[in-house]
């Protein structure tokens, strides 16, 4: 049975879900992390509802064997497909990243007048809108895909000259619909928040999917009286399901830190 001394998982496609990781071992550095990205099979955006699924069931069986006290799923498309099925099948607390931002977008919106930055796939799936008007029907929600953003991160590219303007030109809705609050809805996307803020102004809350679910869990956490103690010794553990050493070279990127270690775990 999980304890207060057993891991979280942390589950994602591939490397994006690292910026979650790094906003959990700033909040919580007693605690010992599981991640697996599952490098073989992404990007879960170009896949069926069924197919993320069953990725995401089977994800969650791997990081179950280690014993883990609760799942957060860093992934936009794998949360928006299989966060309620996962939630039905197993027994632990599962937190996704797409909840936990739009409540903290509609916490510090004062206009109600909210943006939602995402892949195609994510604002196709229409899970951050209906989010938020459920929460706030009398919100003026305007999705605005990024498509060129993720090439960007993965490239290295935030401080070519070519970002900005990539960047402009996406954030162009935005400034003409006086928008007050903006939700980066990937988790590629904190990369370039230094970038978005330039655009936008200080005047524009924004808010990243990335600190918002970590500050979930800390939340869940001590809500269940799982945080680990501060005797407890911290440890992180990585797996990939294909080329580790591609993930650990990108990876330390993403991370800000070191990774010493990819372990291969083939589903």
């Amino acid at each position: 049975m999980p304890h207060s001394l057993s891991p979280i998982g942390v589950f994602d496609s591939g490397v994006g879900g690292l910026t979650v990781l790094r906003q959990l071992i700033d909040l919580l550095p007693e605690e010992r992390f599981v991640y697996f990205g599952d490098t073989a099979r992404l990007p879960y955006g170009e896949k069926s509802r069924e197919t993320i699924i069953r990725y995401s069931i089977e994800n969650t069986i791997f990081l179950l064997e280690k014993n883990i006290k609760l799942l957060v799923v860093a992934c936009n498309t794998a949360t928006a497909h299989a966060l309620e099925r996962l939630e039905q099948i197993f027994n632990i607390p599962v937190i996704g990243v797409i909840e936990p931002c739009v409540e903290q977008a509609i916490e510090v919106s004062k206009k109600g007048r909210i943006a939602i930055l995402g892949t195609k796939g994510t604002i196709r799936s229409e899970s951050y809108q209906k989010a938020i008007l459920q929460k706030m029907p009398t919100a003026y929600v305007l999705p605005v895909a990024c498509p060129l953003f993720v090439p960007l991160v993965e490239e290295q590219y935030m401080h070519h000259a070519a970002a900005r303007l990539i960047v402009q030109e996406h954030l162009k809705p935005i400034r003409e619909k006086s928008i007050d609050t903006l939700l980066l809805g990937c988790t590629h996307y904190p990369l370039l928040k230094d970038l978005i803020r330039s655009e936008v102004g200080d005047e524009v809350n924004i808010v990243d999917s990335s600190s918002a679910c970590a500050h979930k869990v800390c939340v869940t956490l001590k809500k269940m009286g799982l945080q680990a103690t501060e005797n407890a010794t911290p440890k992180i553990e990585y797996f990939v399901s294909d080329d580790p050493l591609k993930f650990q070279m990108s990876g330390r990127f993403f991370l800000k830190l070191p990774i010493e270690h990819v372990s291969l775990y083939q589903t």
